[in-house]
């Protein structure tokens, strides 16, 4: 797959990213921070295991064998879901949004650069700061009231 069909995939990832924290917040009013954050990722889980089983790649065999850090990927996006309906609704979308994606650079600027969890390694360079530095400016922009 071309890497601009992995640029447009990632950009419609990051609207639904921006639509969730609202959505959810706005559940919270009717249920609750903790319960809008559990029915969040129980119809999320019920989504992938019907796509799961549709696509016929049913195998969890190896889930045995992964190493107990591995397994935290759930319980970090619990504390996103959760940490953004209660946020988004005192500094709002945008502000939320902001953050999240100046954190998301930086820590993927280390991750690629130290090569963690065994991905490819890239290098920390000029133009990664430049990048890195615009993100932040824009996002204290979009802070300032």
């Amino acid at each position: 797959m071309p890497t601009l069909m992995f640029m447009l995939m990632m950009f419609c990832a990051g609207i639904t990213v921006a639509l969730q924290p609202s959505i959810n917040a706005r559940l919270a009013q009717k249920v609750g921070i903790l319960e809008s954050a559990c029915i969040s990722f129980a119809v999320g889980t019920v989504a992938l295991l019907l796509v799961v089983l549709v696509s016929g790649r049913v195998g969890f065999r190896g889930a045995g064998g992964a190493l107990w850090w591995e397994w935290t990927g759930g319980l970090l996006g619990a504390l996103f879901v959760s940490t953004t309906i209660v946020a988004v609704p005192r500094i709002g979308t945008a502000a939320a949004m902001a953050a999240t994606i100046a954190a998301q650079l930086m820590t993927g600027i280390l991750l690629d650069h130290f090569g963690l969890f065994g991905l490819k390694q890239v290098p920390f360079d000029l133009k990664r700061l430049a990048g890195m530095l615009l993100l932040l400016a824009g996002a204290a922009l979009v802070f300032r009231r």
